[in-house]
């Protein structure tokens, strides 16, 4: 049975992708910060699957916690992932104007450094001839940045250079790619008018949802010859250049 490491699995995007690798016959080791439920669609998923999983804590801004991470799952299901799903991430506001260095510190550092540290953590400990994967979520913008959310932008700006770079550096062992969202879950900042209006903004005249982002994911965890890519899924938005974030526009 093949184990998925998904960080932030089990509620919202995280909770989704790790439904359908469920749903493909994974089993999972599911990360969050602190303790907490499966979303319904998750539970759902996991009962009918009759899968295995177990969840484990750990604060990724804690540099130390990739290798922690790594240690729990091994000794709980007696083996390493042969896929990890980075998509735990940090959400804050700043722009040019108010970004801080520890702002930039604490972004960095789950975003950036917690993803690549997994990876390489595992990489290390694979067994001679192994072989593993590496998904990260990264975000549409990272091709068309604006000023908005300006140190979450660099972190995921950073991880989509890591990316590219362990790829390189890590194969054969992981193949790493990205998986880069456009607006997918809307907070509750957006109206529904507003959605409306921001999909007639795209090239493809829709937004993608996060079943559309889970089978990405599922694509590139058995894309045996496929490393180093990130795919966009983002109903074209990173062909388009926005002025602002999105929660400004289509208002």
């Amino acid at each position: 049975m093949k184990l998925a490491l998904v960080t932030a699995g089990f509620h919202r995007l995280g909770g989704v992708i790790a439904a359908r690798l469920a749903e493909a016959g994974w089993s999972l080791a599911l990360h969050s910060r602190a303790p907490t439920v499966a979303d319904p669609r998750l539970a759902e998923a996991l009962a009918k699957a009759g899968t295995t999983w177990h969840g484990f804590e750990a604060d990724l801004a804690d540099g130390r916690s990739a290798a922690l991470l790594m240690d729990a799952i091994a000794a709980h299901f007696n083996r390493l992932p042969d896929l990890i799903v980075n998509n735990a991430s940090l959400f804050e506001w700043d722009d040019a104007a108010t970004v801080t260095p520890e702002a930039l510190a604490r972004h960095r550092a789950v975003n950036a450094d917690a993803p690549v540290l997994l990876a390489t953590t595992l990489a290390n400990r694979l067994s001679e001839g192994a072989r593993a994967c590496v998904i990260n979520i990264l975000d549409q913008r990272i091709a068309q940045p604006n000023g908005d959310q300006l140190s979450y932008t660099l972190s995921k700006q950073a991880l989509a250079g890591a990316t590219a770079t362990l790829a390189r550096a890590l194969a054969p062992r992981l193949r790493v790619n990205g998986v880069a969202p456009g607006l997918v879950i809307p907070t509750d900042d957006y109206s529904a008018e507003q959605m409306a209006q921001l999909a007639d903004m795209m090239p493809l005249g829709l937004l993608p949802t996060p079943d559309d982002i889970a089978d990405a994911v599922l694509y590139l965890a058995e894309a045996k010859a496929v490393t180093g890519q990130t795919l966009f899924v983002d109903g074209g938005a990173a062909m388009k250049s926005f002025d602002r974030d999105f929660v400004f526009l289509g208002k």
